[in-house]
């Protein structure tokens, strides 16, 4: 809105006048008090504490060069240190209009330097025609940003959904294979707390951390594949059972690959090693890829300890739940598969905190 358009209306923004002649200050607020509040400062130092104390306070700034305690130019080079020289227009009106002064004022970053004695109706119209193109900037600029929070936070909601339908998915299988859904919920918490806190989550970002966590929860998503007398049989299975079963593995693996919306978040690819890869081990004795040592990823090892801790310290449908000392001695000994010398100082390290989690469980 211009000055001819705000004339006869109540002035709603404000500007500040920094002159040290208390004259010069009353012509100013004489030409632009119609149309803008105004607010006065007799010196440069009191003027920037003004700006600095409420930034947003100020549509734009006409400063005077020369003035005690610190000049106009000074102030200038305070603001622009702030990096409020973006955010509001300032202008300096003075005598002293020698070619450095000009020059130092341009290369700092104001918007105009008017000459004294001022031109009313000329001064007002440079200075009204900056102001309504800052105040159109920062109304659009606010409006971008509540379009971009929207779209953030429909983002988020997005994401939320997808995690929620893999931790449904996820536990829909378990239910299917006679355990509750606690168990991947477990695998995530074990997942994330192992990198969290200890030397194996060094250099991670949290993104990665929590990516790796979410992806822990599908590691057995193949066994939706697996025949229902082999996934919930009682006993022991025979070694011909045994072959289906650990099909569960690729089969995870091709099932997280058809998913298109998945294969285009950071989750995938962790999720697809996991899936096929939670049951290698160190010497090369896992399936399905027979991998050993460093081949196999360190994600895919943490998911494969976490989730046979979880397997022993809980019944199954086969087993009863075996005591921690037991546990622990199980895992240490390798009677449970051969783990990385590495992984074990690192799981050995927060056990205590693991630990925990059961307990919570039983109580």
């Amino acid at each position: 809105m211009t000055v001819d358009q705000r004339l006869g209306e109540a002035p709603s923004i404000r500007i500040l006048i920094v002159d040290d002649d208390e004259i010069n200050r009353a012509i100013l607020t004489n030409i632009f008090e119609p149309y803008y509040l105004i607010d006065e400062a007799e010196d440069g130092r009191e003027g920037l504490d003004m700006i600095l104390s409420e930034p947003g306070r100020y549509c734009a700034v006409l400063l005077d060069v020369m003035m005690p305690k610190m000049d106009g130019i000074e102030v200038v080079r305070n603001l622009r240190k702030e990096g409020l020289l973006e955010k509001i227009p300032v202008f300096l009106i003075t005598a002293e209009a020698n070619n450095a002064t000009l020059h130092e004022a341009y290369r700092l970053g104001v918007m105009d330097v008017i000459l004294k004695p001022v031109t009313p109706y000329v001064v007002l119209r440079r200075i009204d025609s900056v102001v309504e193109l800052f105040t159109a900037r920062k109304v659009l600029g606010d409006r971008v940003m509540a379009q971009d929070i929207e779209l953030l936070e429909k983002a988020q909601q997005i994401i939320e959904l997808n995690h929620g339908l893999i931790e449904a998915l996820s536990t829909a299988i378990e239910f299917r294979n006679g355990e509750s859904g606690e168990h991947v919920r477990r695998i995530h918490d074990i997942t994330k707390l192992i990198f969290e806190n200890t030397e194996l989550g060094k250099g991670m970002t949290v993104e990665e951390i929590q990516n790796i966590a979410l992806a822990s929860i599908m590691h057995d998503v193949g066994k939706i594949a697996i025949p229902d007398n082999i996934l919930g049989k009682p006993g022991r299975l025979t070694p011909e059972e045994f072959e289906i079963m650990k099909t569960h593995t690729v089969q995870g693996g091709n099932l997280l690959d058809k998913i298109p919306q998945l294969k285009d978040s950071g989750v995938y690819t962790y999720a697809y090693d996991i899936a096929r890869h939670h049951h290698e081990r160190w010497d090369g004795r896992g399936y399905p890829d027979r991998l050993k040592g460093d081949e196999i990823s360190v994600w895919a090892q943490v998911v494969s300890i976490a989730d046979v801790y979880d397997a022993l310290s809980c019944k199954r449908c086969y087993k009863d739940a075996f005591p921690r000392e037991k546990v622990v001695q199980m895992i240490r000994d390798g009677e449970c598969g051969t783990f990385s010398p590495r992984l074990l100082d690192a799981f050995f390290s927060v056990e205590d905190t693991l630990a925990g989690f059961y307990i919570k469980k039983e109580d």
